[in-house]
């Protein structure tokens, strides 16, 4: 590149045409000792490596601002030293892909919010002058409702009109804009009681009603004013997501800036008044179709996470709290019947183990059969996992770990010891007993699987190493939580039908071999489908998809969407040769 050609690049960019790039309102800049840090709204930058970067700085905002004369000004003059407008293009660049500049017509002045966030700022503002929102209430003079108009009106909307509803519980607030069928409606419901409150993701107003008398009976929200500031926070909250709709901005609430939330659920923004805060919580049970399954482990987990929500999760959160990571993962957590530990060679794979079962005992209670454990109406049973192998596998081998004796020959120790996951937990669970534990494998005919039993803990896998370390896994991680005081009415361990998800998008190196557990799971991983099979024609078990019946009661309504929107799996099975 010659020395014109940054130049002339850098004059592009603040030429003097109808629109050129502006600084976004808010930017900030501390100097460093050799650079600069920048920050925006939500992003932020920092350069280095020349102390003459902060006076270059001073050049770059000023030919960034908007331009009020007609005349030729500082923002339009060329640089004429090759140097600084090679700088000057590089910095703009660097700008531009940190989303801190914007194109704007020229001498038009970029208004405050939309600015500082809209990619084409004056289109929105236009938009949303456009609009007048209705704000209704029970008490339009109460001072949420005001507080949400004015919020709307100094975000850029035409005036808004204040209404009464007397269909609407004190303390509650519905915003609205946009007339079918120029423009499709969009609402918000913003709620605020003693103790706090919540702002409902957008929707059509009839769907927004509908949200805030659900949430507002999930969260059990105290009537009365709120106290302090937390009003006017709400209703801000609350217009901002109303403007951002109309504005065909993202939505704050957006699952790409929260790993938390969750693609195709509601996200509800909840405040809690003492102490101060505000968070937006995934509602995994609100409205919105079946989501896709997970595609790998880490995804699954996102969702366990939106299950256990704490505010507005269906199910108890699976966590290790104080509870041993080592020699084996283990995690608990409350379900009807009692505290469920949780197993698994890591902590992650211990919690979705958690989950799934967690989820089929409240299946159960809710059908009336919770001291059926996974028994649902009927005197079928139900089995979740996070897609349909999973739950299916998990399934299989219920029907066979259920079985009064295990039915097969005897397999020599010879075809496990050497296998380093066999050998470990087999060595890690020995060291805990201070004897060498009780073992037995058999074969189930000429098909390749395998029962292990380990002091009493059975597994079932597609060889004789896979179901020892597993059975040892079982016995050991039951071992652990009697010796940590846990009393758990229920145990549930890992075994191989979480290996594919496990193994779904991870390649273990290259050097190493079955003991490392990645390794490990992915050749699990492999064999899972023809084990599958394998066990379905050995124990003739059929499955069908589980949904709730029409008596079914609210909370198995409110799992069953939960579990739809998380892309997990409920299967009912039925027949099998036990």
């Amino acid at each position: 590149m010659t020395a014109a050609e940054p130049a002339a690049e850098a004059e592009a960019e603040v030429g003097s045409g109808a629109v050129r790039p502006h600084l976004r309102p808010g930017v900030a800049a501390t100097p460093l000792r050799d650079g600069l840090h920048l920050r925006g709204r939500g992003t932020s930058l920092t350069l280095e490596g020349s102390r003459a970067l902060p006076a270059l700085w001073k050049l770059l905002a000023a030919r960034l601002a908007p331009s009020t004369t007609t005349g030729p000004d500082s923002a339009t003059l060329p640089v004429t030293e090759p140097k600084v407008a090679a700088a000057l293009a590089t910095v703009t660049a660097r700008l531009r892909e940190h989303d801190l500049i914007v194109d704007h017509p020229d001498g038009d002045r970029l208004p405050p919010w939309p600015g500082s966030v809209a990619q084409a700022p004056g289109d929105t503002a236009a938009a949303l002058a456009a609009v007048r929102p209705v704000v209704a209430a029970a008490d339009p003079d109460g001072p949420l409702a005001a507080a949400v108009a004015r919020a709307l009106a100094r975000g850029g909307t035409a005036a808004p009109v204040v209404v009464a509803d007397p269909a609407l519980p004190a303390g509650r607030v519905v915003a609205s804009a946009g007339e079918p069928p120029v423009a499709a409606a969009v609402a918000v419901a913003v709620q605020c009681g003693a103790d706090g409150g919540f702002v409902t993701e957008p929707a059509d107003p009839a769907r927004t009603r509908e949200d805030a008398v659900a949430l507002a009976a999930r969260l059990g929200s105290a009537s009365g004013a709120g106290p302090g500031a937390l009003p006017a926070l709400l209703a801000a909250a609350a217009a901002q997501r109303l403007l951002c709709a109309l504005g065909g901005l993202p939505d704050p609430g957006d699952p790409a800036d929260d790993p938390r939330l969750l693609a195709g659920r509601p996200a509800v923004l909840i405040a809690e008044a003492r102490p101060p805060r505000a968070e937006h919580h995934p509602w995994a049970a609100g409205p919105g179709g079946a989501d896709q399954p997970p595609e790998d482990l880490a995804e699954a987990l996102r969702r366990v996470t939106a299950l256990g929500d704490p505010r507005l999760g269906v199910l108890d959160a699976p966590a290790p709290g104080a509870l041993p990571q080592l020699p084996a993962a283990l995690v608990s957590c409350g379900t009807p019947s009692g505290l469920l530990v949780a197993g698994a060679v890591r902590t992650d794979l211990a919690r979705l183990a958690a989950a799934c079962r967690s989820a089929e005992l409240h299946l159960a209670a809710a059908a009336g059969g919770a001291a059926a454990g996974g028994a649902a109406a009927g005197g079928a049973e139900v089995t979740v996992g996070a897609d349909r192998d999973h739950a299916l596998g998990r399934a299989l081998r219920r029907a066979v770990l259920t079985q009064a004796a295990p039915r097969g020959r005897a397999v020599a120790e010879a075809a496990w010891q050497e296998h380093p996951q066999a050998a470990h937990w087999c060595g890690v669970l020995a060291r805990q007993l201070g004897r060498p534990p009780e073992l037995t494998i058999s074969q189930f005919g000429v098909t390749e699987v395998f029962m292990a039993s380990v002091e009493g803990a059975r597994a079932v896998e597609a060889t004789p190493a896979d179901a020892v370390a597993h059975a040892a896994l079982v016995a050991l991680t039951r071992l652990l939580a009697r010796e940590h005081g846990l009393a758990a009415t229920h145990h549930t361990a890992l075994h191989g039908s979480a290996a594919p998800l496990a193994a779904a998008g991870r390649r273990p190196a290259a050097w190493t071999d079955e003991g490392s557990t990645d390794r490990w799971l992915a050749g699990i991983a492999e064999r899972e489908a023809d084990l599958r099979a394998a066990l379905g024609r050995l124990t003739g078990l059929r499955t069908t998809p589980w949904r709730p019946t029409a008596v079914a009661t609210a909370a198995a309504r409110q799992l069953a969407n939960a579990l739809d929107g998380c892309g997990f799996t409920a299967l009912v099975t039925t027949g099998g040769r036990r």
